[in-house]
């Protein structure tokens, strides 16, 4: 009757009425549960920790959306000053063209008035000597030399 495994089965009962005798059971409930708080209070603090980050994120995404906001605004800026600054140049380019064509028709017209003066002064010396070579082929004498010099003068003053 005391075979091996009966003398185990009396040992394993003993040794249960012994753990159960000076609380070995309440212990190792109580280390368990004080795993499972702290575990429980780890895993608490970690749903704080990613609430946290997720604020910190959302914060720094509508930064970044503001930023950029403010971004595309300099750069619209920057294009509407670039276009009123290239408008006024267009602007000042044109009034300098045209202030610069005003100048030269003034000098053209200037040239012109010169050159028909210059024109008219040649054909009336011109025609003051043909006319003297005529006259003087035609005309003798006293009354021919008044006749010319009298001619000579009208000349000069019809052609200037």
């Amino acid at each position: 009757m005391l075979d091996a495994e009966f003398i185990v089965a009396v040992g394993f009962v003993i040794f249960v009425c012994l753990m159960v005798d000076l609380g070995v059971h309440g212990k190792i409930n109580s280390a368990l549960d004080a795993r499972a708080a702290r575990i429980s209070a780890e895993l608490a603090e970690a749903a704080r920790l990613r609430a946290e980050a997720d604020a910190v994120l959302a914060s720094f995404e509508h930064r970044r959306a503001e930023a950029q906001a403010e971004a595309e605004a300099v750069v619209a800026q920057a294009h509407a000053e670039a276009e009123r600054i290239a408008g006024e140049a267009r602007a000042r380019m044109t009034e300098f063209l045209q202030s610069r064509t005003k100048q030269a028709e003034e000098k053209i017209s200037v040239a012109e008035t010169q050159a028909v003066a210059e024109v008219r002064a040649a054909a009336a010396e011109a025609a003051t000597k043909a006319a003297e070579i005529v006259l003087r082929g035609e005309a003798q004498g006293a009354f021919g030399a008044e006749l010319i010099s009298k001619s000579i003068a009208d000349l000069k003053t019809k052609f200037q």
